[in-house]
C-alpha cells in the first residue's frame, strides 16, 4: 500500500501543500478531487519524485520514498501520466510508447507493447505516425499507453479527460476501469469529479492544500458538500 502522511510541498517561498494524507491500497482506484490550484497535481509530482516534500512522509510497504528521485520511484513501478499528456510531439507513436519502457528490463517489453495495442487498436493502426500530428483523445490514449508500458504497480493520471470530448471522456474512464481490473492499482486526479467518483474504490477531498474529507466513491458522491461543490447540485 502506498501511504502518504501530512504531506507539505512549497514551489520556493510559496507554500502549495499544507497537511495531505490518503492511502492508496493495493488494486483499487483511488480519486483525488478538488478545485484548480487546490493541490492535486502538486501532490502527484510529489509522489512521482519531481519535488520533495518539506514535511510528511511518503511510503510503499513501509518503505519511505519522500526522498527518493523520480528515476528510483519508477523502478518502484509508480508511474505518472502527466497533465496534458507530454508526449513528444515529433516522435512517432510507437517511439513514444517505447520511451515509457527506458528504464524497464528488455525482457518483457514486446508482451507490454503488445497488450497495450491491445487496450488502443488505435495507437497500433498509427504507430509510425507522428504523435504530434494525433487529435488530443488519441495523444491522451498514447500517454496511458507510455505510462503502461512502464508496467506499473500503480499507474497515476492526472487529469486524464481534460480538454476531450464527452464521448472521449467516457472512453477514457472505461479504459482506467480495465485497467485496474487488470491488477494496476490506480490514482487518479481528475476534476471530472462525478465520473471519477463512480469508478473509485475511495476518494479524497482536497481544498487549499490539505485533506478535508474522505470516504468510497459513493459515500463521496452522496455527500451534499461534495454535490454543492463539485456536481452543482
Amino acid at each position: 500500500m502506498l501511504s502518504v502522511r501530512n504531506l507539505q510541498v512549497a514551489y520556493g517561498s510559496v507554500q502549495a501543500l499544507w497537511d495531505i494524507s490518503f492511502d492508496v491500497p493495493d488494486g483499487e482506484v483511488v480519486a483525488v478531487i478538488g478545485a484548480n490550484g487546490a493541490g492535486k497535481s502538486t501532490t502527484l509530482k510529489t509522489l512521482a519524485g519531481l519535488l520533495k516534500p518539506m514535511a510528511g512522509t511518503i511510503s510503499l510497504d513501509g518503505k519511505t520514498l519522500e526522498r527518493a528521485g523520480s528515476m528510483e520511484i519508477v523502478r518502484h513501478r509508480i508511474v505518472l501520466v502527466p497533465e496534458g499528456r507530454r508526449l513528444f510531439p515529433d516522435m512517432s507513436v510507437l517511439d513514444n510508447l517505447l520511451m515509457g519502457a527506458y528504464s524497464t528490463p528488455k525482457a518483457g517489453r514486446e508482451e507490454r507493447l503488445q497488450k497495450v495495442f491491445a487496450t488502443f487498436p488505435s495507437a497500433k493502426e498509427r504507430q509510425r505516425q507522428l504523435a504530434g500530428t494525433l487529435s488530443g483523445g488519441e495523444q491522451q490514449m498514447v500517454a496511458i499507453g507510455r505510462g503502461l508500458m512502464a508496467d506499473p504497480r500503480i499507474l497515476m493520471l492526472d487529469e486524464p479527460s481534460l480538454g476531450l470530448a464527452p464521448r472521449i471522456v467516457e472512453e477514457v474512464f472505461r479504459i482506467v476501469r480495465e485497467i485496474n481490473s487488470s491488477g494496476v492499482t490506480v490514482l487518479l486526479v481528475e476534476q471530472n469529479t462525478q465520473h471519477a467518483l463512480k469508478i473509485a474504490h475511495r476518494g479524497y477531498v482536497v481544498e487549499a492544500g490539505r485533506t478535508v474529507l474522505s470516504g468510497s466513491g459513493q459515500e463521496l458522491l452522496g455527500n451534499d458538500e461534495v454535490r454543492r461543490a463539485y456536481l452543482g447540485l
